[in-house]
């Protein structure tokens, strides 16, 4: 199994950036399919961004497009995802993922990975 800590959270200004990063232990990246997902105060989970395996194919949200983008160093076992232009709306708690294997046309879907970190809190001021 794998373990996840996600990190580079904090406070920022609208149109701002942050880079978060999540770094894995235990068995090694390449193994898993990536994911970022955050939550918002009583709002459910969603999918913002997924990573193949080599890191050659990404996935996005449609609200994230353009502005975000996914990337991962399986050397240094750490997957990152740079936030430009932040929002508002982009205000939430921050989780990657991991799944051994998954249906890419499933990888929006939270209940296909199978490990979580603990989360990172993005907060942006408008």
């Amino acid at each position: 199994q794998v373990q996840l800590v996600e990190s580079g959270g904090g406070f920022v200004q609208a149109g701002g950036s942050l880079r978060l990063s999540c770094a894995a232990s235990g068995r090694t990246l390449s193994s898993y399919f990536m994911g970022w997902f955050r939550q918002a105060p009583g709002k459910e989970r969603e999918f913002v961004a997924a990573i193949g395996w080599s890191g050659v194919s990404t996935y996005y949200a449609d609200s994230v497009k353009g502005r975000f983008t996914i990337s991962r160093d399986n050397a240094k076992s750490t997957v990152y995802l740079q936030m430009n232009s932040l929002k508002p709306e982009d205000t939430a708690e921050y989780y990657c993922a991991a799944a051994l294997t998954i249906g890419l046309e499933r990888a929006g879907r939270p209940e296909e990975y199978d490990y979580w970190g603990q989360g990172t809190q993005v907060t942006v001021s408008s």
